[in-house]
Protein backbone atom coordinates (compact mmCIF):
# COMPACT_ATOMS: atom_id res chain seq x y z
CA UNK A 1 0.00 0.00 0.00
CA UNK A 2 2.46 2.60 1.32
CA UNK A 3 6.18 0.47 -0.11
CA UNK A 4 7.30 0.20 3.57
CA UNK A 5 6.18 -1.54 6.69
CA UNK A 6 3.71 -0.98 9.30
CA UNK A 7 4.38 -1.08 13.11
CA UNK A 8 1.24 -1.84 15.42
CA UNK A 9 0.76 -1.80 18.96
CA UNK A 10 -2.19 -4.34 19.64
CA UNK A 11 -5.29 -3.19 17.06
CA UNK A 12 -3.54 0.52 16.55
CA UNK A 13 -0.98 1.62 13.60
CA UNK A 14 1.43 4.01 14.65
CA UNK A 15 4.85 3.50 12.86
CA UNK A 16 5.74 3.03 9.19
CA UNK A 17 9.51 1.82 8.66
CA UNK A 18 10.03 3.61 4.87
CA UNK A 19 13.82 2.44 3.30
CA UNK A 20 15.80 3.31 6.33
CA UNK A 21 13.25 5.89 8.18
CA UNK A 22 11.25 5.55 11.22
CA UNK A 23 7.77 7.74 11.47
CA UNK A 24 5.59 7.67 13.70
CA UNK A 25 1.98 8.96 13.86
CA UNK A 26 1.04 12.47 15.19
CA UNK A 27 -1.73 13.87 16.47
CA UNK A 28 -2.75 17.68 16.96
CA UNK A 29 -1.04 17.70 20.32
CA UNK A 30 2.71 15.95 19.05
CA UNK A 31 2.96 17.20 15.23
CA UNK A 32 4.71 21.01 16.37
CA UNK A 33 7.48 18.97 17.86
CA UNK A 34 8.19 16.97 14.90
CA UNK A 35 7.70 20.62 13.04
CA UNK A 36 9.89 22.66 15.21
CA UNK A 37 12.65 20.06 14.73
CA UNK A 38 12.38 19.95 11.08
CA UNK A 39 11.01 16.39 10.46
CA UNK A 40 10.00 15.76 7.27
CA UNK A 41 6.58 14.07 7.17
CA UNK A 42 5.69 10.63 5.28
CA UNK A 43 4.89 10.67 1.72
CA UNK A 44 3.70 7.90 0.25
CA UNK A 45 3.29 8.47 -3.44
CA UNK A 46 6.81 9.74 -5.39
CA UNK A 47 4.48 10.90 -8.21
CA UNK A 48 2.32 13.02 -5.61
CA UNK A 49 4.95 14.93 -3.29
CA UNK A 50 2.28 17.06 -2.24
CA UNK A 51 0.36 14.01 -0.44
CA UNK A 52 1.70 13.70 2.46
CA UNK A 53 0.00 11.88 5.81
CA UNK A 54 0.07 11.82 9.55
CA UNK A 55 3.12 10.85 9.96
CA UNK A 56 6.70 12.29 10.85
CA UNK A 57 10.21 11.51 10.84
CA UNK A 58 11.50 10.50 14.02
CA UNK A 59 14.84 12.52 14.70
CA UNK A 60 18.05 10.81 15.07
CA UNK A 61 18.47 11.77 18.75
CA UNK A 62 15.31 10.10 19.67
CA UNK A 63 16.04 6.82 18.01
CA UNK A 64 19.74 7.16 19.57
CA UNK A 65 17.91 7.37 23.11
CA UNK A 66 15.50 3.59 23.85
CA UNK A 67 14.09 5.55 27.16
CA UNK A 68 13.27 8.74 24.60
CA UNK A 69 12.03 6.56 21.58
CA UNK A 70 9.45 5.01 23.62
CA UNK A 71 7.84 7.77 25.05
CA UNK A 72 7.75 9.31 21.82
CA UNK A 73 6.15 5.82 20.44
CA UNK A 74 3.92 5.76 22.71
CA UNK A 75 3.05 9.48 21.99
CA UNK A 76 2.03 7.87 18.43
CA UNK A 77 -0.16 4.94 19.73
CA UNK A 78 -1.58 7.33 21.57
CA UNK A 79 -2.25 8.90 18.68
CA UNK A 80 -3.12 6.26 16.55
CA UNK A 81 -6.16 5.38 19.35
CA UNK A 82 -7.66 8.63 19.15
CA UNK A 83 -7.98 8.29 15.54
CA UNK A 84 -9.77 5.20 15.87
CA UNK A 85 -11.92 7.08 18.12
CA UNK A 86 -12.54 9.68 16.06
CA UNK A 87 -13.17 7.59 13.13
CA UNK A 88 -16.29 5.65 15.20
CA UNK A 89 -17.82 8.63 16.06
Amino acid sequence: MFGGFGLYRNDVFFAIISGDTLFFKVSDASRAEYETRGMARFRPYRDKPQSSTSYYEVPADVLEDADECVRWAMRAVAAGVERKKSSKE
